[in-house]
């Protein structure tokens, strides 16, 4: 991943002597005349304006501004001596820098009503322009007329949605989790073993351009996403996510943007022989003595993976369960009206069996 910088914005930063907002890069209070203060943590703007003039961008770009280790003056981050009192900045220490303060505000935010006269003002307004009162930080809300009921429905859903949750993941322990033993017969078994046969038949598949096989038949292709890389490359499409503003410790915001490419290439179908099952052979019984079926094959086929399986029914009660044995091993062992103890949870399923003695 790259970052995009898309430029520079100015910061702000309130006073802790009367609240007042102040542009990042001045010194000094516009409300009270207080210096800014050492440790002193930039905020946004409301409105974020990408800066043009070129001596702003410099200052931005000069680093982290420094405070004198003699005089604590603010000093821009490229001054080798101090503005106030001409001390050596050397070993000046710099402010801190490269936290978000938030995604780019580079829309016009609803106005500010002043607190104190009820006149709405730009956002972008520190003081009120028909009283000269400070603005609050953020807009404030437009209140929404409601009634008693409306305001209780949010309530009532979130307690509803919640009550549900609580029930839904008590049923699911319980289901899960609540267990019984049980005494069973076996009254039946069942086996089935089958092999299925193979040839050669012509198969189609999809796969990226470069991976399909050379005797392969090519098909339609089309342009899809295939891998993520940090820079450009050929047949690649940028893609960023939203501008956010970092702070550069010199009262200026940087903005910037997170960008990947998307590479795209060809995904393709394809035909290509292959084996794939003609049919399958099989054979079942209700003994303990499975055996596996005969297979005649002609010249161009071939046997595939074997499949077997081994069910038992155990009679409880009035009740019947089913069991599937692991293996052949296992099921040789369920004689017909053989006794086994049966652990069967809330949903009537056995979770283990084990022999009577």
């Amino acid at each position: 991943m790259t970052k995009k910088q898309l430029g520079y914005v100015e910061l702000e930063w309130v006073c802790p002597n009367c609240e007042t907002r102040n542009p990042g890069p001045q010194k000094f209070c516009n409300g009270c005349g207080a210096p800014q203060p050492h440790d002193v943590e930039f905020e946004q703007a409301l409105e974020e304006e990408i800066l043009t003039s070129e001596q702003e961008i410099a200052r931005a770009q000069a680093g982290p501004d420094v405070h004198c280790p003699y005089c604590g003056a603010r000093n821009s981050g490229d001054a080798k001596f101090c503005g106030a009192c001409g001390g050596d900045l050397s070993s000046a220490e710099a402010r801190e820098s490269g936290r978000v303060v938030g995604a780019h505000r580079h829309e016009a935010l609803e106005d500010v009503l002043c607190p104190s006269c009820g006149t709405a003002n730009p956002a972008a307004n520190k003081t009120c322009s028909n009283c000269g009162a400070q603005l609050e930080k953020e807009p404030a809300p437009v209140p929404e007329p409601a009634s008693q009921a409306k305001k209780g429905l949010p309530l009532l859903a979130i307690l509803g949605g919640g009550l549900f949750c609580a029930v839904a993941a008590a049923a699911i322990f319980f289901f899960a989790f609540k267990t019984e033993e049980r005494t069973g017969q076996v009254s039946e078994v069942r086996w089935e073993r089958s092999i299925p046969v193979e040839a050669l038949a012509p198969v189609e598949r999809e796969a990226w351009i470069d991976e399909i096989p050379e005797e392969a038949e090519v098909g339609a292709c089309s342009q899809e996403h295939r891998s993520t890389s940090n820079e450009r490359v050929s047949n690649s499409t940028e893609v960023c996510g939203t501008p956010y503003t970092v702070d550069t410790g010199s009262g200026f915001g940087e903005v910037v943007q997170d960008c990947v490419y998307e590479v795209f290439d060809d995904r393709c179908t394809y035909t290509v022989m292959d084996w794939t099952v003609f049919e399958t052979v099989t054979v079942t019984g209700t003994d303990l003595n499975p055996s596996w079926p005969e297979v005649s094959l002609a010249d161009d086929q071939r046997e595939g993976e074997p499949a077997e399986q081994y069910v038992v029914t155990l009679s409880s009660d009035d009740d019947t369960y089913s069991y599937s044995a692991a293996d052949a091993n296992e099921f040789s062992q369920f004689e017909l009206g053989s006794t086994w103890i049966l652990t069967v949870n809330a949903l009537g399923n056995i979770s283990s069996i084990e022999a009577s003695r």
